[in-house]
């Protein structure tokens, strides 16, 4: 396994590091005040999602990738040292910012990490490869450096967007766990990312311009509240090509300093677009996941897991409904944890909370999906039994008490159990629940 392993990785870094160099190649197509400082780079976006995902193994590849574009493009064998140098150490330190105080690879998932993400991994660790490439080319002669400050801007801002736009995407496509969505949810992202082109494509291009690039602001908030993180930062990333691409043509007219002036005021807008909406879509996703706590908590035993008694209620009233709509009855098996309160009082509450947990994991073990184990109140648990006979329901009560028997913890527990069946024991809640009731006690006064 080590070798295929260590295989697997080696390809993936030469996969990384031609990924790495071909986005150099073109990103430094538009070096318009410097062959080697452009407005428009991915590369920096691609190092930091690496970084971030894989770890600091992913050095080789960058250092590798940055040295053979620069190489290839302009300047000496020790500027494109230099350069790869600091193109790899602006990646490991925004890396380290964002693993240390933004959450790592879960950076999208807070509105506050996304900031964070932005101000550490896309503003400030970013300085780091502009600082070290400039003044390396400076040095070398092959930059004046009345010019410096110039392209500096040009090299940070280019490295900024890149950060806050390509490494987003990437970053959050690697999460591995699956979403699952119905044709109506894919037809509706489908139509988000066709009408993202369209509008796109007329807002930046030859009849609209970068001044009305607003206007696709609409579509990336539903990305943000819809989709979620993932979707909205591809949809930006996106959305960034596009006008790229568009306005490309317009920029062919203006005079390279201008031209670049446009470049970066479009990459400006698009970072901090980016950075909005995944704080938005960060944002929903926090009110969502806490919307789901709250109805957890609303409708299930913080002690033991199980449904409440509200959720228990519930289920029983959807079940009469069902009874009576198709004619088949269903069980209702009620649970007496005997002996709690000597437990509490020779072992401590701490015990006596622990038994009850016992019982309700010895309940849900034994439960269908479509059963409804509830703890009903104190030491007592019920189950609702969709469709289930007399026989069923003593069979899961038999079921059990025999897991608890076999539960060598000690103290050792014992329950008392009660069914009620419906329509035959009542057509009410009140009257079910009264009938397993007294089921339930009348065992427990028949025991010597």
């Amino acid at each position: 396994m080590g070798p295929n392993l260590s295989w697997r990785r080696v390809a993936f870094l030469v996969g990384l590091a031609v990924v790495y160099t071909a986005a150099g190649k073109l990103g430094l197509r538009l070096g318009l005040v410097n062959p080697s400082a452009s407005p428009v780079w991915a590369p920096t976006g691609i190092a930091l999602a690496a970084f971030i995902v894989v770890g600091n193994d992913a050095w080789p590849a960058i250092f590798g990738g940055a040295l053979l574009y620069n190489l290839t493009t302009a300047g000496s064998l020790g500027t494109s040292l230099a350069i790869a140098s600091g193109n790899t150490l602006e990646a490991f330190a925004g890396a380290y910012l964002v693993r240390r105080w933004a959450g790592g690879i879960h950076a999208f998932e807070q509105g506050g990490d996304v900031v964070r993400f932005a101000a550490l991994g896309g503003i400030a660790a970013t300085a780091i490869s502009p600082t070290v490439g400039v003044t390396s080319l400076a040095a070398g002669g092959f930059a004046p450096w009345s010019d410096y400050f110039n392209i500096w801007v040009t090299w940070w801002l280019g490295d900024a967007a890149g950060a806050l736009i390509v490494a987003p995407p990437l970053i959050l496509w690697t999460d591995r766990r699956r979403v699952l969505w119905t044709w109506r949810r894919l037809a509706e992202a489908a139509a988000l990312f066709v009408s993202l082109t369209v509008l796109g494509s007329l807002a930046f291009g030859p009849l609209g311009g970068p001044s009305l690039g607003f206007l696709c602001i609409p579509l990336l908030i539903w990305a943000a509240l819809r989709f979620g993180p993932r979707v909205a930062a591809t949809a930006a990333a996106v959305l960034a090509a596009i006008a790229v691409a568009q306005v490309m043509d317009t920029l062919a007219s203006l005079p390279k300093v201008q031209a670049n002036t446009q470049l970066l005021l479009l990459q400006t807008f698009m970072a901090v677009t980016s950075v909005t909406i995944l704080v938005l879509a960060a944002v929903s996703l926090e009110r969502r996941r806490g919307e789901r706590r709250l109805r957890a908590l609303a409708t299930t035993d913080p002690l033991t897991g199980l449904a409440n008694y509200r959720l228990f209620v519930a289920e029983l009233q959807t079940e009469i409904k069902r009874a009576q709509r198709t004619s088949r009855g269903f069980a209702l098996v009620f649970f007496d944890l005997d002996g709690l309160k000597q437990i509490n009082d020779q072992h401590g509450h701490m015990a006596g909370n622990e038994a009850l947990c016992r019982l309700a994991e010895s309940i849900r073990s034994t439960c269908r999906e479509i059963d409804t184990p509830a703890r009903f109140g104190g030491d007592e648990f019920a189950i609702v039994l969709p469709e289930a006979d007399e026989v069923e329901a003593l069979g899961v009560a038999q079921r059990v008490r025999a897991r608890l028997g076999e539960d060598a913890t000690t103290p050792t527990l014992s329950t008392s159990v009660g069914v009620a069946l419906y329509p035959r024991d009542g057509d009410t809640i009140e009257s079910l629940i009264g009938t397993a009731d007294r089921a339930l006690y009348g065992m427990k006064q028949a025991r010597p």
